[in-house]
């Protein structure tokens, strides 16, 4: 199965709804009660996902590093998601990776649509998931761009204006890979394997990168929609820049809905469904969804490092034992990917449909 190369009906731009200032939103973006947000109870007080400053793990000595170490093991355990400063990145860079991109989705709608995507291979400036027909969609429009293998990028299908962005874009997307691997190796070590071993299953320097720059616009009733609706990402590890002055992003945990706040230029990082069928589950992917905000815009950029497409993905041999056998059942990331975009986001079904047919 293949995805088509055209949507099954006409394309809306969300922030062309969002700019009409009607005070209702059309029927095609109301969620069903039991998946609309509860703003009275997601933000949970002072929940937040761990924040861990990177400086000693590249700075400090083996103490100190060790200590960094455990507490990115720990925030792998218990919540599949965790923000990291002092990351390497400067704070100008990420400023300017989300700045550039605002910019992006404010040019003229003509100059945009130059982008449009099909559900063929995404790439290009869009407005849904999945291409079942009559489905409720996103308050959201996006840009989805290939980085990695180095063979799919192609400087031509990325925004030539603002004049910045490619170049922007470039160097931010060479730091989140380099940030990518100091983790993957990280994660390794904490789960008792060889260093490289989780960066190898991707397919060592042949992995695959990609960037959905994500644009929320304001929302007239942000209580009856979602800007992404729950779902754990089907790829590796994600690298999320967020809107540091618009909330949005929820995490569940525990049944409830956590607000992540945004630490200054931190960047958040939560652990995909790959990782978790390598690690037999020890490391567990997490549902998340946005919610969208009825006076203010959000812009973020989620980096997704994924394994190549047609390397096989199963559960790490040394990680199953007898009292912990394999969970899921060899695939490659192409067939697995093929799930969110043909039925769009979806909670956790689809890896979890794997673990209850083993």
């Amino acid at each position: 199965m293949t995805c088509p190369s055209d949507w099954p009906e006409p394309i809306v731009r969300v922030q062309t709804l969002s700019e009409t200032e009607s005070q209702l939103i059309p029927t095609r973006y109301v969620k069903p009660l039991l998946e609309r947000p509860s703003f009275n109870k997601g933000d949970q007080g002072n929940s937040n996902i761990p924040l861990i400053d990177l400086f000693d793990l590249t700075n400090g000595d083996a103490r100190a590093k060790k200590a960094i170490m455990d507490k990115i093991s720990i925030a792998c355990r218990e919540w599949g998601f965790f923000q990291v400063v002092n990351h390497g990145m400067s704070s100008h860079l990420v400023d300017e990776a989300r700045e550039v991109w605002r910019e992006f989705f404010h040019q003229p709608m003509e100059l945009k649509q130059e982008y449009a995507n099909t559900p063929k291979t995404y790439e290009g400036y869009g407005s849904r998931l999945g291409i079942q027909k009559g489905a409720i969609l996103d308050w959201s429009d996006y840009y989805f761009l290939n980085y990695l293998p180095s063979t799919l990028k192609d400087h031509n299908k990325w925004p030539s204006q603002p004049p910045l962005l490619r170049n922007v874009t470039e160097e931010y997307s060479n730091e989140i890979v380099r940030l990518g691997k100091v983790l993957l190796k990280v994660f390794s070590i904490n789960l008792g394997l060889q260093e490289d071993y989780l960066q190898d299953a991707f397919g060592g320097d042949d992995i695959g990168a990609c960037l959905r720059v994500n644009f929320y616009p304001k929302c007239p009733q942000p209580d009856l929609t979602l800007g992404l609706s729950s779902h754990s990402d089907p790829g590796g590890m994600t690298f999320l820049l967020p809107d540091e002055h618009v909330s949005g992003l929820q995490v569940r945990k525990g049944g409830e809905w956590i607000t992540v706040k945004p630490a200054r230029h931190a960047i958040i990082v939560n652990i995909g469904d790959q990782i978790q069928v390598l690690t037999n589950a020890i490391y567990k992917s997490v549902e998340h969804r946005v919610v969208v905000n009825p006076d203010k815009e959000r812009v973020s950029l989620a980096y997704f490092i994924n394994p190549k497409s047609d390397i096989l993905i199963k559960p790490a041999t040394e990680l199953v034992t007898s009292n912990a056998p394999a969970l899921y059942p060899p695939m490659t990331f192409d067939e697995y990917r093929l799930f969110i975009r043909t039925k769009g986001p979806q909670g956790k079904s689809q890896v979890e449909s794997l673990k209850s047919s083993r």
